[in-house]
């Protein structure tokens, strides 16, 4: 179920940014590199978990475009 096509990227990036979460939390030591690899953590895991509701994910893809549509 983690490697269906539709969820495949979505838990690529979670599972990268797990590593790169602890990677830089207990070798690099970088608290801010550390901050933005869980936020992306938590994102693919928003991305990941509206993969199961149906047409959940391009309601909020439209949400978002038309949220940080810039037009002027």
């Amino acid at each position: 179920m983690m490697l269906d096509p539709v969820r495949i990227y979505a838990t690529a990036i979670y599972l990268a940014s797990m590593i790169i979460a602890l990677f830089c939390a207990f070798y690099v030591h970088n608290k801010l590199l550390t901050l933005l690899a869980i936020i992306l953590e938590f994102g693919a895991l928003i991305w990941y978990s509206l993969s199961y509701i149906p047409f959940a994910r391009s309601m909020v893809s439209k949400i978002m475009v038309s949220c940080f549509d810039t037009e002027f």
